[in-house]
């Protein structure tokens, strides 16, 4: 069969309907209904239309010359009374889930979003970047959309079947959980029950639950349920990237220690040293501390100077923005800068010279802050602890340094102690530790314990982190001028669920006034050591908002600070690199500093953002690598039984944790044989039908390890009946 002689005129109409959209010959094959045997003649076609300038070819991927068209179009003479044109926007989904734009240039107020217009024939992704006129209507504006100017593509990793004629993917992504199907030119190298990654080719249609969504098979990651392959996923799922650009790799390389004591504090004789976990190579902060002549204290944090390395602006800079933060997965890291940088040249090793930003501060007998200075200095460290070195000399008083190490043991007491006193919550968290085997497959978890030592350093970051942001708001005063920085705040909680909280502990005897942030503390006081304190606690952590970046300064519910950010992390987090520049240039750069202000004003929002944003994402991805370390070790021991704690509750069944290993796994309601179970969600209880057996949330109970599903990575317990 041949092609027929309008080919060119719907090869552009179908690459119009989605101008900034790249397809390959196989894509646009299948949209226009051709057969495999026609490839060639359509292909030469393209060609034509390639040389004529009315399509760009991009490697493998063809799409319309918007340029050309608009040329085209403009010849009408047509023009629109009343518009605005060549605006920036990105493509979002309203409230009502159609897709609108949302304005990205000019200023706060004029950021507005807008519904699109009818006349906008492009077909658009949520995340595409686009240029639109707005145009008046009795509705008010509407926008037109005149051009993609960078189109998102999405990819998404899941498990592969083949059925012949065609595929389906059962994805693992967060964006969607309907089946993909896949043409059999699309399957690449896939077998059946793979785990691949997938370019879907129709994502406009996502929120469309009545449309297919269609995939092409970019990389086979391996089978589904391996180790290794599901590692591989979860890299993937949350886009994660190790390798470095080679730009960025090539300033990392060029980086060398260069002491220059211009506008630095010599350090190097003093006694500083690093405390960090065993397995750590990478040391961004270290601490020493002096007795004055007046009895009272100089406690001295000192951080790698990320910032003299990282300029900004420069590829490396870019870079780290993008990725926001490093990643720490079970057997990975996905670094936030080159190991070059954040294992060598910033890492604060022992007896090596390293480039520092100190926090001096001065403490009183009693422990409250006199004074404080914030200076670049240079230092070389003189030890370098693990915690449980550290703790060993804490209990034994006893080794290396062990005068500075218990005096500042004695300090950070006094510390926390004054914290606690200023409304500050402390909530515990449990934390797990993989022990591998010379295979390394897992073979033991272990609870970490919270150390004295590691509740030393925490102490000593919240106070150099809270020091550097007084500082700020005090210059601000000082020049009566507001200046720009980056905040890390927590809201206060959302009032309802506080009074579904006061409501539910009365079960228990307790009373809080939600009001009164004291009265929280007092309850976590209460139930220390009680068997509801597991459930209690976790409640009330889902009670709290989640802790952001931000230009606006609203205050750290938590810490019970008025003032916060970060600054002692600028290794692993992007936050803390940008107030070291911030810091150097109100404090180095005074004569520049309205303009560098002003500079700020404007980048620190975008920043705050996208650090938030990826922070959320590293935090999935690890509990998402923990569950599956999690599976692989509680998979060895199915039929087993285990202590268990009721961890949750839904109206299907409970969720029961694992005391000793804290691994999570679902009772299905259903799956419990002396009766049948009606779950009360306002008291978080199952109860029996006939016996009147009670399940409630923080129960001890005992399991039986029945399945694991190494793909979900969900775990099944059967209860063992007493």
């Amino acid at each position: 069969m041949l092609i027929t002689i309008n080919i060119q005129s719907e090869i552009l109409a179908c690459l119009k309907k989605s101008p900034e959209t790249s397809l390959k010959l196989n894509s646009i094959l299948k949209i226009l209904n051709l057969k495999p045997g026609q490839r060639i003649s359509l292909k030469k076609e393209i060609t034509i239309l390639t040389n004529r300038n009315e399509i760009i070819k991009e490697g493998k991927y063809y799409r319309t010359n918007t340029d050309f068209n608009m040329k085209k179009n403009n010849n009408s003479g047509h023009r629109t009374g009343s518009s605005r044109q060549n605006i920036s926007g990105e493509i979002d989904f309203g409230k009502d889930g159609r897709i609108v734009v949302k304005q990205t240039n000019g200023s706060d107020k004029s950021q507005r979003t807008y519904k699109i217009s009818d006349n906008s024939s492009y077909r658009l992704t949520v995340g595409d970047k686009v240029k639109f006129t707005l145009i008046k209507s009795p509705e008010g504006h509407t926008a037109k959309i005149e051009k993609v100017v960078d189109h998102k593509r999405l990819f998404i990793s899941g498990k592969f079947e083949n059925h012949g004629s065609y595929g389906i993917v059962f994805p693992d992504s967060r964006e969607t959980k309907r089946e993909i199907l896949i043409s059999p030119e699309a399957f690449g190298n896939a077998g059946n029950g793979d785990k691949v990654y997938l370019e879907i080719i129709n994502p406009e249609d996502l929120k469309d639950e009545n449309s297919d969504l269609r995939g092409e098979v970019t990389e086979v990651l391996g089978k589904s349920g391996d180790r290794l392959t599901e590692e591989k996923s979860i890299i993937r799922k949350f886009n994660l990237v190790k390798e470095f650009p080679r730009e960025v790799e090539n300033e990392a390389e060029k980086a060398s220690i260069d002491v220059n004591l211009e506008e630095r504090v010599d350090l190097r004789d003093k006694t500083i040293f690093t405390i960090d976990p065993i397995d750590a190579k990478d040391f961004d902060d270290a601490v020493s501390v002096e007795i004055l002549e007046d009895g009272t204290y100089l406690l001295g944090v000192h951080i790698a100077d990320v910032s003299h390395y990282v300029k900004e602006g420069s590829a490396l800079d870019k870079e780290a923005l993008k990725r926001a933060t490093s990643v720490y997965l079970v057997k990975n890291v996905v670094p936030m800068i080159p190991e070059k940088l954040s294992n060598d040249i910033c890492s604060l090793k022992p007896g090596e010279d390293r480039l520092t930003f100190s926090v001096f501060i001065k403490l009183s007998k009693r422990c409250a802050v006199k004074s404080y200075e914030i200076k670049k200095s240079v230092i070389r460290s003189k030890r370098r602890f693990t915690y449980e070195e550290a703790q060993e000399i804490i209990e034994t008083k006893k080794g290396d340094f062990a005068e500075e190490l218990l005096l500042m043991y004695k300090l950070s007491k006094s510390i926390t102690l004054k914290r606690l006193k200023e409304e500050s919550l402390d909530f515990d968290s449990n934390e797990v530790k993989f022990v591998f085997d010379s295979n390394g497959n897992v073979d033991d978890i272990v609870v970490k314990q919270r150390l004295d030592s590691m509740r030393l350093i925490e102490e000593f970051m919240l106070l150099a982190n809270k020091c550097a942001t007084v500082f700020v708001n005090d210059l601000s005063k000082k020049l009566k001028i507001k200046l720009p920085f980056i905040y890390r705040v927590h809201d206060i909680p959302n009032k309802d669920k506080m009074k579904e909280l006061a409501e539910f502990v009365k079960q228990f005897g307790y009373t809080i006034n939600i009001e009164e942030k004291n009265s929280l503390r007092k309850l976590l006081t209460a139930i220390e050591g009680k068997p509801e304190e597991f459930l209690i606690n976790n409640l009330l952590i889902r009670s709290m908002a989640k802790a952001i970046y931000t230009e606006k300064n609203i205050g750290h519910y938590g810490l019970g600070f008025k003032d916060y950010s970060h600054f002692t992390s600028p290794i692993r987090r992007y936050p803390d690199l940008l107030v070291h520049r911030i810091l150097y240039d109100y404090i180095y750069n005074e004569k520049n500093i309205i303009k560098r202000a002003e500079h700020y004003k404007n980048i620190i929002p975008p920043a705050g953002k996208q650090s938030s944003i990826m922070e959320q994402n590293a935090e999935q991805a690890e509990r998402e690598s923990i569950k599956l370390f999690q599976g692989e070790y509680i998979n060895k021991h199915i039929g087993e039984e285990y202590e268990g704690i009721i961890s949750g509750m839904m109206q299907y069944g409970m969720f029961v944790e694992i005391m000793d290993i804290l691994v999570e796994g679902m009772i299905r309601f259903r799956d419990i044989e002396d009766d049948y179970y009606d779950y009360d969600e306002k008291n978080h209880i199952a109860r029996g039908r006939r016996r009147g057996r009670t399940f409630r949330a923080g129960q001890k109970v005992k399991i039986k390890v029945v399945r694991v599903n190494k793909e979900t990575k969900k775990i099944d317990f059967n209860l063992v009946l007493k």
